[in-house]
């Protein structure tokens, strides 16, 4: 028997709708359509998102994106099983959208809904790449309000081996952009620069390179961004590309050290990376190297699929309820978790 999911994405700044189909063999399910809103331009202005313009653009732009996705795929709304949706964590406003919009085509349907954790859509992605990786692995989740190294046994079984104890990568780099007058979004407009850049032009502070644990520390490169561009004064416009690219070598160096070191502590030889940054081409390159050095399979998400969307979620939906790991129910009423650990979601794995 196979489950056609329809999966909402409105956790932040982009809608997403999809459409994922359960395989009757036992592969991985298999995404039909997917379509995605970005309100990038609409927040530029702002140099932020501002979370009440983006509920209000959600509102407008999810069922259009829906309609969409089921005359991509030839299906009908008659033809869902099951309705997804994020249900955290995220900015509340926009999370109730997806909900709400869920749980009324849910009820009206007759059919089921699921809730599906925002970060286990990013973790499951790279599910829905050419290459498909096997369990178990390491996972890197690096975004722009996530950076975490996991151990992951299977769906649901998750272990966090170490993580950010103040900014992520992805604020790392959006602050730090944001440090030299790039625009909004910072993270693609300061690797982009640097790309142009010298790497080695400025020493950054690596933060606990070396500290002999697994968890990550970036508000103190951001700070050493901001003296360097201070010390600069001037000069700065014509040093910023050496800046932009000497940052990023920092956060990239200490993301692809500690993921090896997370290899070396579970003896895995597979290391999967999911989140917005992992779109990031210094860190794949850099990543790829050190892997093909140790002998280690990575793998990505398709690069159309790093950032939020829809098919990460109703991905994550059929596969959790391939494993068993949780029903769809017909209660219709919600709540949403702006605030949700992803070990909460499963017993951690010992």
């Amino acid at each position: 028997m196979t489950l056609l999911i329809l999966g909402i994405e409105s956790s932040c700044d982009e809608t997403g709708v999809a459409l994922v189909e359960t395989r009757a063999d036992g592969q991985v399910p298999a995404l039909l359509s997917h379509a995605l809103h970005s309100q990038i331009e609409m927040h530029q202005a702002y140099g932020g998102v501002v979370p009440e313009l983006a509920s209000r653009d959600h509102i407008r732009r999810v069922l259009p994106l829906a309609t969409q996705v089921l005359g991509e795929s030839g299906k009908s709304l008659a033809d869902v099983d099951v309705v997804a949706y994020t249900r955290g964590p995220g900015l509340a406003g926009a999370l109730l959208v997806g909900a709400g919009v869920a749980c009324a085509l849910g009820a009206s349907l007759g059919k089921p809904v699921l809730g599906v954790h925002h970060l286990e859509g990013h973790l499951l992605s790279p599910f829905l790449s050419a290459d498909p990786p096997e369990f178990p692995f390491v996972a890197l989740l690096v975004s722009g309000g996530h950076t975490q190294l996991m151990r992951v046994d299977g769906v649901g079984r998750y272990e966090i081996l170490g993580e950010t104890i103040d900014d992520a990568a992805g604020e790392a780099f959006d602050k730090s952009a944001k440090l030299m007058g790039l625009g909004y979004p910072g993270g693609p407009a300061l690797s982009k620069l640097a790309e142009q850049g010298d790497a080695t032009a400025f020493k950054l502070p690596r933060p606990l390179l070396h500290s002999g644990d697994l968890d990550f520390s970036f508000a103190g490169l951001k700070t050493a961004v901001l003296t360097q561009a201070k010390k600069l004064g001037d000069d700065l416009e014509v040093r910023k590309a050496d800046l932009a690219a000497s940052t990023e070598a920092a956060i990239v160096e200490v993301l692809v050290k500690k993921t090896l070191a997370a290899l070396k502590q579970t003896g895995m030889k597979r290391v999967v990376v999911a989140g917005g940054v992992g779109a990031n081409r210094h860190l794949r390159k850099h990543l790829n190297e050190a892997c093909a050095k140790n002998k280690v399979r990575v793998h990505y998400p398709e690069l159309h699929l790093c950032t939020d969307n829809g098919a990460m979620i109703a991905m994550a939906a059929a596969m959790r309820l391939e494993s068993g790991q949780q029903q769809a129910s017909t209660e219709y009423a919600f709540d949403v978790k702006p605030r949700w650990p992803l070990d909460s979601i499963a017993p951690v794995v010992a």
